[in-house]
């Protein structure tokens, strides 16, 4: 069985949220609306560890031949550090459902302005705007390169 692909990134199967003229910014629809997104996300990572474990429990053959052994651990591994990815993503998904449920979501937590519908319904659990992630990445990038 080849690994699983990767579900790192939110969820495509939502209807973009459409905002009425001079709605208000994170008000209760759009709060659901995105608590949804993440609530979908999350089950789709959580079944993915389901097949996950199922997978390692059915193909976890004792091969004689040491290449074959050694191709069916190294596709377990990949397996094992692409759900440690998701699980730490889970505790992000599930710190963001904390923050909507405190009325604390959608604002940047560098500059205090707006996230921004589109950019969260693309990363969810964006905390911070395309400006202060922009400057985070270069200071990043110039710190470490």
């Amino acid at each position: 069985m080849p690994v699983a692909a990767q579900k790192t990134e939110a969820p495509k199967k939502f209807t973009p949220y459409e905002a009425a003229a001079g709605e208000e910014y994170m008000n209760e629809k759009q709060l659901e609306h995105f608590r949804q997104i993440l609530l979908d996300w999350k089950q789709e990572l959580m079944e993915e560890v389901d097949r996950t474990v199922r997978h390692l429990q059915e193909d976890a053959n004792n091969y004689a031949d040491p290449a074959d052994r050694a191709t069916q651990e190294e596709g377990f591994s990949l397996e094992l550090r692409t759900r440690d990815r998701e699980r730490k993503l889970l505790k992000k998904i599930n710190e963001t459902i904390e923050k909507i449920d405190e009325d604390d979501y959608g604002f940047c937590e560098a500059c205090g302005v707006e996230i921004g519908i589109r950019r969260l319904e693309a990363r969810p659990t964006a905390t911070l705007c395309v400006d202060c992630k922009t400057l985070a990445e270069l200071k990043e990038k110039q710190l470490g390169g």
